[in-house]
């Protein structure tokens, strides 16, 4: 258990605590904490509570901690935190006292609802930290499936026409040859 409640601390949350793995309890309420509720609490799969409230906290609520299935206790009110409440699993037993003092929230169980323009927000677009989410987006996944759609209907082409990948199997003969002669032209060496 960790409860550094009303110590006046200023700074962020370290991403360092989601390493807690078998951390029950949470508090770090009634201090000056700033920046976001860090997408690593996700991994505290042991969390029961978690109160991160009055604080100076901003951004969304991480759809990370819909993970944690032993969660029975959340506090998040009176910070800056705005976009939609998540969805699901434990989120859906939390009241409006969970989330007061937010004007930025929306969703259930609050009574403002959330703007349908928005997509509501997934892991995947919250996980800022996935290699994936850095490295590709929609275009790269995008032109992979169409060169891999190109190069099937070649093969594809090829196999139906002649009933015989004749180019892949030359390709196949020729490597393998290539190396035949390769490891005997070493043996030929070897023996001189």
């Amino acid at each position: 258990m960790i409860d550094l409640s009303s110590n006046q601390f200023q700074g962020e949350i370290p991403n360092a605590l989601g390493r807690l793995k078998f951390l029950r309890l949470l508090n770090l309420s009634h201090n000056s904490l700033t920046g976001h509720i860090p997408s690593t609490l996700g991994n505290l799969l042991a969390l029961e509570a978690l109160d991160f409230s009055s604080n100076n906290l901003n951004g969304e609520i991480p759809m990370q901690l819909t993970l944690l299935t032993f969660l029975a206790m959340l506090n998040l009110s009176q910070n800056h935190l705005i976009g939609p409440i998540p969805q699901g699993k434990q989120f859906n037993t939390f009241g409006n006292e969970s989330y007061e003092g937010n004007s930025g929230l929306c969703g259930s169980p609050l009574s403002i609802k959330c703007s349908t323009n928005e997509p509501p927000p997934t892991i995947f677009l919250e996980d800022n930290d996935s290699m994936f989410a850095k490295g590709f987006g929609w275009k790269a996944v995008l032109i992979g499936y169409g060169c891999g759609f190109v190069f099937g209907l070649v093969v594809g082409y090829d196999v139906f026409k002649t009933r015989k990948p004749q180019r892949i199997v030359r390709l196949i003969e020729g490597e393998r040859s290539g190396k035949v002669t390769r490891h005997s032209n070493q043996r030929r060496k070897q023996r001189s």
